[in-house]
């Protein structure tokens, strides 16, 4: 069995205050493979976005990772300096945050900020970044032509998928996606996650998918972790988190959910 992507050890992570400290990570491992789509799933506070911002390195003050390693592929991403870490982001790991679509800068049009990525980081000329522009583009399934667009010519569900498509310009091992579907009806949800998942399989990259949807995670992911007040309380294959979750809080959380159908009362459903 090839070694995982990434590998967090046993990493704690506090919001230092004045008076004491919040304990937002607490002693959490996970593993994720080669080309898996892993999600981790909880409600807001629980510690899932401070995890993702930590193996991205982009957690500020007062975050303090107070113990644990973040491995991308054996190497711990703590102890690389700022020139490595310079290099290791959008070619080892990208981060598709929450409210991607708001990431886009509204001045400038969408060529110029896949230019901007690809010569900084490949020192690849306007014409050369242009035509990869318009394939990184059509791996998303939008036209050549709005490379000329800016960003509120597009709609939501658009700049969501080319917000994506520059996070892929450099080939990353691992795919950070932060609740990237929050602000995008149902139906722009499940074709942006399955064209995600088409190019996974294509291209190889993993996924860590956070999100306080379970049910919208157990459609798409290999393997679910779920957090409770910092602490990783259950991991699993998607089958057995949906159908045969074994801690009380992951029941919970699938009890919450709604239901298409109610209770039978006299031969009808109550909805």
């Amino acid at each position: 069995m090839s070694a995982p992507v990434l590998s967090v050890r046993n990493l704690s992570i506090d919001y230092v205050g004045e008076d004491s400290d919040f304990h937002a990570v607490k002693d959490v491992s996970f593993d994720i493979a080669k080309g898996e789509f892993f999600g981790l799933a909880g409600e807001s506070g629980c510690g899932k976005s401070t995890i993702a911002f930590a193996i991205a390195r982009l957690h500020q003050p007062s975050a303090l990772i107070r113990r644990g390693e973040i491995l991308v592929e054996g190497r711990n991403v703590l102890d690389l300096d700022k020139k490595a870490l310079e290099k290791f982001r959008w070619t080892e790991v990208a981060m598709v945050f929450q409210s991607a679509m708001n990431s886009l800068n509204p001045v400038l049009t969408i060529e110029a900020q896949f230019h901007d990525v690809l010569k900084t980081h490949l020192g690849l000329s306007r014409e050369q970044s242009r035509k990869r522009a318009e394939e990184l583009l059509a791996l998303v399934d939008i036209p050549a032509e709005r490379l000329k667009s800016f960003p509120h010519q597009c709609s939501g569900g658009m700049r969501q998928r080319i917000v994506i498509a520059i996070c892929l310009a450099l080939n990353p091992k691992l795919l950070i996606m932060d609740e990237p579907t929050t602000a995008l009806d149902v139906v722009v949800q499940r074709e942006i996650l399955q064209r995600i998942d088409v190019l996974r399989k294509e291209l190889g990259f993993s996924i860590l998918f956070i999100t306080h949807d379970l049910g919208l995670m157990a459609q798409v992911c290999d393997r679910i972790g779920v957090m409770l007040e910092g602490e990783l309380v259950e991991v699993g294959d998607a089958r057995q988190i949906h159908t045969a979750p074994t801690h009380p809080y992951t029941k919970k959380l699938w009890a919450s959910m709604p239901r298409l159908r109610g209770a039978q009362i006299g031969g009808e459903a109550s909805l």
